[in-house]
C-alpha cells in the first residue's frame, strides 16, 4: 500500500510540475488575454488539484469512520459533539435568528428564510467563538494554576 501511494504521489507531482512550467513558460500576458491558452494550461492544472482534494476528503473520511467505529469511547464522544453542535444551531436558528425579506444591491429579494438561515450561521458562529475562547482561557488558566 505505501509503495502505491509514493508511486502514485511522485505520477501526480511529475504531472503538476509538466503544468506549472507550462503556466510559467506562457506568462501572466499571455494567459490573461487568451481564454483558449487558459484552458488548455489553468484547467487541467485545476482539475488535477479537484482530484486530489477530492481523494484526501475521501480517505479522510473513511479513515475517521473506520476509527469512530471501531472505538466505542471515541464514537460517543463523537456523537455528544455532533449532538451539542446541533442544539446549539436549533437555538440559533429558531430561538435567536430572525427572518426579513431584504433587497440586494443586484435588485433580487432575499427571502426570509434565506435571511433567518443567515442570521443562524452568524449566531452559530458568534457562539463557537466564544465556546473555543472560553476553552482555551479555561485551559490557560489551569495550567497556570497547576
Amino acid at each position: 500500500m505505501n509503495k502505491i501511494v509514493k508511486i502514485v504521489a511522485g505520477v501526480i507531482g511529475v504531472l503538476a510540475i509538466f503544468f506549472l512550467v507550462r503556466i510559467i513558460g506562457a506568462g501572466d500576458e499571455a494567459l490573461d488575454t487568451s481564454e483558449e491558452l487558459q484552458d488548455s494550461m489553468v484547467t487541467p492544472f485545476m482539475y488535477i488539484a479537484y482530484f486530489i482534494l477530492a481523494i484526501v476528503v475521501l480517505l479522510v473520511t473513511v479513515f475517521s469512520l473506520k476509527n469512530m467505529l471501531s472505538n466505542t469511547s471515541t464514537l460517543m464522544d463523537t456523537l455528544k459533539n455532533v449532538g451539542a453542535f446541533v442544539v446549539l444551531a436549533a437555538v440559533a436558528y429558531l430561538g435567536l435568528a430572525s427572518g426579513v425579506e431584504t433587497e440586494m444591491k443586484d435588485g433580487e429579494m432575499l427571502s426570509a428564510g434565506g435571511s433567518q438561515l443567515i442570521g443562524a450561521g452568524l449566531w452559530l458562529f458568534y457562539f463557537l467563538i466564544i465556546i473555543a475562547v472560553g476553552a482555551m482561557l479555561f485551559t490557560g488558566i489551569k495550567k497556570i494554576i497547576k
